[in-house]
């Protein structure tokens, strides 16, 4: 026996109200993240700095892992 969506048994004008809260919930959420993404982009920008005063060459760190990663075999071999 199929189960009936509920969202169906209500009238067009609760499914309308339904869905905009719906949205507006998620339009919430949505700039809730923006703001946490924010706050964890400033943070990685201050250990940066700090590690550039350091001496630390991120640049070079980077490309050495992507090198690392070319000269890795696939995992499928690995594996074997």
């Amino acid at each position: 026996m199929a189960q009936k969506d509920p969202i169906q048994d209500m009238s067009k004008e609760e499914q309308i109200g339904f869905h905009k809260g719906s949205l507006a919930t998620l339009a919430k959420e949505r700039q809730e993240m923006m703001r946490i993404l924010g706050i964890v982009e400033q943070l990685m920008q201050m250990h940066i700095k700090e590690l550039k005063e350091l001496g630390v060459d991120l640049e070079k760190m980077a490309k050495e892992q992507t090198v690392k990663k070319k000269d890795s075999k696939p995992i499928e071999d690995l594996l074997k």
